[in-house]
């Protein structure tokens, strides 16, 4: 069963990666920095970030 606090917390994650994919957080990664595309480094680091807490907060609790 999962804790409350859990459900928060995985609530939070997802309204966090809601957030980190909205459009126009996406443009303005696409258009930062000048020539290069730096769209694919915010995608990669954004969606590692979402996995890493996502493991650490499934993972965390195993003592409970």
């Amino acid at each position: 069963m999962i804790s409350p606090r859990r459900k928060e917390r995985l609530i939070a994650l997802v309204v966090l990666a809601t957030a980190l994919f909205t459009p126009p957080l996406l443009l303005v990664a696409d258009r930062a920095g000048g020539s290069p595309s730096w769209l694919p480094v915010y995608l990669f680091v954004a969606w590692g970030l979402v996995i890493g807490l996502m493991a650490w907060l499934m993972e965390g609790g195993r003592g409970e």
